[in-house]
């Protein structure tokens, strides 16, 4: 529930995903004119109006969160969207009745292996499931304005995306993701690593990191005070804040013949 306080700051401060993803699934999945689409985490719609824009015949979009849903609804009116305030757990889908599933920036909140199957039962022989995701921060560039806040965070719940110490972040955690799709029957094509660099000043920075769930939490939670000299300021102007985006899992097509096979070997 952390995303939904501020909706219109979470559609405004939350980066776009760049071309290259929409290339990638125009280029590997049936992403285009006429498909039967599910998006699981539609969020405020960031990547639902670009699915929109490729004219699919049904976009049904999962959104657990009635303020982001009620957002959607009232931001994107078309008549082949539908949006369901539901958890996609509890939304009554029809088996065999999608021709591409989706989800930007939403599956780590997903127990995977269920959901895994239950999107491979959902999809159609020929059809196509890809997850991909916005990773914030790059680990091989300093991020000065990281380093300063990190101590406001020590012994809070991280976010389920932002990995642990020894641990890579959930996108980018690729072996971890391919098995759990080799394991639902997928057989996916290696993961493409797009790269590029988000430029924020002062505002968006705030305006960005408002819409962290571990942020939101910690607003809202009662500990987060500030205790004497251990709490430092963080003064930031015009700055450059990189991003690694984004990790996009190529699709895992449902072959004709109910086996599943790599894109990678799929001539149309």
């Amino acid at each position: 529930m952390a995303f939904g306080a501020d909706p219109s700051n979470y559609h405004a401060a939350r980066p776009r995903y760049p071309e290259e993803t929409w290339e990638l699934l125009r280029e590997r999945s049936d992403l285009g004119p006429g498909v039967d689409n599910l998006e699981i985490g539609a969020g405020t719609g960031l990547a639902t109006a670009e699915l929109l824009a490729h004219k699919p015949r049904r976009l049904a979009a999962v959104e657990p969160d009635m303020r982001l849903a009620d957002f959607v609804r009232t931001s994107i009116a078309v008549d082949c969207l539908q949006v369901l305030a539901l958890r996609f757990e509890d939304a009554n889908l029809e088996p065999a009745s999608f021709d591409l599933v989706t989800s930007a920036t939403a599956f780590h909140w997903l127990d995977a292996a269920p959901s895994l199957k239950r999107i491979h039962g959902l999809l159609r022989p020929g059809g196509a499931v890809a997850l991909w995701w916005n990773v914030f921060g790059d680990e091989s560039r300093p991020d000065p304005f990281h380093d300063a806040t990190a101590h406001l965070f020590v012994g809070h719940r991280a976010s389920l995306s932002a990995g642990g110490r020894d641990s890579p972040p959930y996108a980018l955690d690729a072996d971890a993701r391919i098995r759990e799709m080799t394991d639902a029957g997928f057989v996916p094509d290696p993961p493409e690593f797009i790269r590029w660099t988000l430029r924020l000043d002062a505002s968006g920075v705030r305006s960005l990191y408002a819409t962290y769930s571990n942020v939101s939490a910690y607003r809202t939670g009662q500990s987060a005070q500030c205790r004497g000299r251990n709490c430092h300021r963080a003064v930031c102007g015009p700055l450059r804040s990189q991003h690694d985006n984004c990790n996009l899992y190529r699709p895992a097509r449902v072959a004709p013949d109910k086996r599943y096979r790599s894109l990678s070997g799929l001539k149309r």
